[in-house]
């Protein structure tokens, strides 16, 4: 969707906290609620203040494709430095500033619109996209809370001094707030318009479809592999939640009302990743446009930093996870050459491989100027910034556009659109969503899964023909829920989806604890760099690049703590003020 936004703010902006409850920045309320146009005006709001934005320079670093390093995962490590939630090493914050509990004034905003839209006197056709669009974003808000804290307060009105039982109420089990997330989606899928030309710039009815499958498969998945922790909720594994899941994803599937894009098409990956406009699109659900010519103006270096190295680098233990040629792992396999060059290891391996990272075959462009700049090394020079260099010798070509109007037009900004939602999830979610219920039959792979894998040319998963692999990462597990997480994971790669979905596996046990990030083979690069830079990166005992090796507080891995680091902690001056919303999370 290109976000429109005409107006900054109709109300106030974020307030500090709950507290906060009088919009200080009116457009004489008693006068606005009018028309049609004013619920639009203010519904584009939402889409600037609440959807990421990733705009600005190398603080945002790769945009959305920081974000598995960013967050905290195994597929992705920042160079600046190891990932201190992941090491357990966060403390209970004493205010709310800085940290999502704070953001509360997004939540009064939307129920301020859902609160006075019946003041404008309209046909329901004129107004119900609009109504629609609040309910989607009020969910859109819960569940990035609900994720972040488990148990919350359900606000659904624009809080007034009178509202006590609701400022100082208490926090709702997760499944609760879960159901209310939903409930919200049926609202705003019943409400939307469908994609047609006529309504591309903004939420539709399958984007929401799309999102509420997303949202019932976190928490189907949370409730069943928590359901012996204290993250979990008594008595629940999930089902009716993975049920969900499933059905509003068979039936988004069934009304064929979008597609993969680039089936079949040379690079058709990569290409999904690099465009400035989704207008056209046949699989990007909800996007961002950013544009210095149009209103309103926007633009980011995402680009730049991925040219000279990304700031951050992909992990070997993301990379050794796709599949060769055959379908099959690299375990044992005579198709996988090895890992001692970055051509070998892309090489008789699954497309998406060699167009996820950069590689010296003379292809990987990175800038189409008058005299290209082809990738040949990863960005390990010394004379690179640190949030620019490459942390691993994996760098990432995921989200390079190499066109240079588009990412150098004017002081290095670019304009690579930003991809929300995509059909490919909904195929992913499916799929899951049908194995964790123990259902998933051939013909649910070949209308999900296994599309994905003929866009690229990659053999169709079979349910019959599945090889055991020594290396699955969830060994007590079935193999078809290996092969389809694993799935998931290579498609969705660098995107930001695997904090998420390590933490609703309860899965930081087997990936996260104790594990060491590794990278590339050190030594194909000697000759390329000077001593200097390369002794900036350590290497392990058999010749990997270990780049926090020396660092004490990684000595043995990670210490993330799976008994308090799955949930963040709520500000104690917001216990100490409501000790309703006692107790804190649980290891807190």
């Amino acid at each position: 969707m290109y976000l429109l936004i005409v107006i900054v703010s109709i109300i106030s902006a974020c307030k500090k906290d709950i507290l906060d409850l009088t919009p200080k920045d009116r457009i004489t309320d008693a006068e606005y609620w009018a028309t049609p146009n004013d619920l639009l005006l203010y519904c584009n709001s939402f889409y600037n203040n609440m959807l990421p934005r990733y705009d600005g320079f190398i603080a945002n670093g790769l945009g959305p494709y920081s974000l598995d390093a960013d967050m905290g995962s195994d597929n992705m490590i920042n160079t600046t430095g190891y990932n201190n939630a992941l090491n357990g090493e966060r403390i209970v914050p004493a205010g709310s500033s800085g940290t999502s509990w704070g953001n509360w004034g997004q939540l009064r905003n939307v129920n301020y619109f859902l609160a006075n839209y019946k003041r404008v006197v309209a046909q329901p056709s004129a107004i119900n996209q609009y109504i629609g669009e609040a309910y989607f974003f009020r969910a859109w808000y819960y569940f990035g809370m609900l994720k972040t804290y488990g148990d919350l307060p359900w606000i659904n009105k624009p809080l007034l001094p009178t509202d006590q039982d609701l400022i100082y109420g208490n926090r709702l089990k997760r499944n609760i707030v879960a159901d209310s997330i939903i409930s919200d989606l049926d609202k705003a899928i019943s409400l939307l318009g469908t994609k047609s030309v006529d309504n591309q710039m903004r939420i539709n009815k399958e984007a929401a479809m799309a999102f509420q499958s997303r949202v019932a498969l976190f928490e189907g998945t949370w409730e069943k592999y928590h359901a012996n922790d204290a993250f979990g909720v008594s008595g629940s594994t999930g089902t009716k939640y993975l049920e969900k899941a499933a059905s509003v994803a068979e039936s988004l599937i069934n009304s064929n009302v979008y597609q993969l894009d680039n089936v079949g098409a040379t690079n058709g990956y990569t290409n999904l990743f690099n465009q400035i406009d989704y207008s056209s699109s046949k699989e990007v659900m909800l996007w961002r446009k950013y544009s210095i010519t149009e209103t309103p103006k926007a633009a980011h270096n995402w680009v730049i930093t991925l040219v000279r190295g990304g700031g951050r680098g992909l992990t070997k233990n993301l990379i050794d996870d796709y599949l060769c040629t055959d379908g099959k792992p690299i375990t044992g396999n005579s198709l996988y050459l090895g890992d001692n060059n970055l051509l070998n290891v892309v090489a008789n391996r699954d497309p998406r491989l060699v167009q996820t990272i950069c590689v010296p075959d003379g292809k990987h462009v990175l800038t189409a100027n008058a005299v290209p700049v082809i990738f040949t090394k990863p960005g390990f020079e010394s004379a690179t910034s640190i949030n620019d260099k490459n942390a691993t010798g994996y760098q990432l070509y995921k989200g390079v556009n190499t066109d240079p109007q588009m990412q150098q037009n004017i002081s290095n900004v670019g304009f690579t659109a930003y991809p929300y939602i995509r059909y490919a999830e909904v195929l992913l979610n499916f799929a899951e969503a049908k194995a964790e219920l123990g259902s998933i039959a051939q013909t649910d792979l070949d209308k999900s899964i296994n599309k994905l894998r003929t866009r690229v040319g990659m053999p169709s998963l079979i349910i019959a023909g599945i090889i055991n692999d020594s290396k699955w990462l969830f060994p007590t597990l079935s193999p078809i829920i290996n092969e389809v997480r694993r799935e998931r994971r290579v498609e969705l790669s660098c995107e930001g989806y695997r904090h998420d979905d390590i933490f609703r596996w309860a899965a930081a046990d087997k990936l996260i604890v104790g594990w060491k990030p590794k990278g590339a083979m050190k030594a194909q690069f000697n000759g390329l760099f000077t001593t200097s830079e390369l002794n900036a990166y350590p290497a392990d005992e058999n010749g990997y690049i270990e780049l926090f090796r020396n660092i004490p507080a990684m000595s043995t891995g990670y210490k993330f703590a799976t008994t308090r680091d799955y949930l963040d902690p709520i500000p104690s001056n917001e216990l100490t003020l409501n000790p309703k919303l006692l107790p804190q999370n649980p290891g807190w």
